[in-house]
């Protein structure tokens, strides 16, 4: 298993009435993942990492209106995918050193993505370490581009979804203590569509406590 790439196969990971969840690599570590939102007929990709098939995947939930970039380094392949289907990247109004990377327009948003019904949740904005991410909710689905996710280096014990390793000790309560999704979307790993509000709860509570098992596991997965 690589860390990251090798070989596209396009594999949805997650499917609901008003979305879907794709891997483009879904043998690599990073567990990269990638969504796409309906939105009364339109599909608004988020963070989306390319790979042959994908236009289909998307023209089955809709037509593409935006895509957007959830994290300051998720440009992934957002520009590429923009382009293709002549529309701009989506980026938070707040976050710096984005848009000029970008070969594509861009649309800064605020409080809210568009006319979505998406609102904008400031859930990281630090220099130290380096790390701007904007997660997006609209009562149902609450989409995470980093903080928390399903991926293994992420988990500790029987979590279903961790905090990132690197925010278990100051973990994103704040933004995200109170919200009761129905389904939690990370940017790594498959989506939680299950009690969703019950594994965010416990990720968030379990952060710190369950720290030195996931450190123990990311160094066991380093050196296995």
């Amino acid at each position: 298993m690589s860390f990251k790439g090798g070989e596209p196969d396009l594999r949805t990971v997650g499917e609901w009435d008003g979305g879907r969840t794709w891997l483009a690599y879904p043998d690599e570590e990073m567990q990269r993942a990638s969504h796409v939102l309906a939105v009364d007929g339109d599909a608004w990709v988020i963070d989306p990492v390319d790979a042959p098939g994908l236009d289909d995947l998307l023209a089955d939930v809709g037509d593409v209106a935006g895509v957007v970039v959830g994290l300051d380094r998720h440009r992934r392949d957002a520009a590429a995918v923009a382009t293709r289907h002549d529309v701009p990247v989506y980026v938070p109004d707040w976050m710096s050193g984005v848009a000029g990377k970008l070969d594509a327009p861009v649309e800064r948003f605020g409080r809210e993505l568009a006319d979505t019904g998406f609102q904008a949740l400031t859930i990281r904005n630090s220099s130290i370490p380096p790390w701007q991410e904007v997660g997006l909710f609209d009562g149902e689905t609450l989409v995470v581009p980093e903080a928390v996710g399903t991926a293994p280096y992420y988990l500790a014990g029987d979590e279903r979804l961790g905090v990132h390793p690197m925010l278990r000790l100051v973990p994103p309560t704040r933004a995200l203590s109170g919200l009761k999704p129905e389904r939690v979307l990370p940017g790594h790993g498959a989506p939680v569509l299950d009690d969703a509000a019950t594994a965010l709860r416990d990720a968030l509570a379990n952060a710190r406590r369950g720290a030195p098992a996931a450190y123990a596991k990311a160094v066991r997965r380093l050196i296995a």
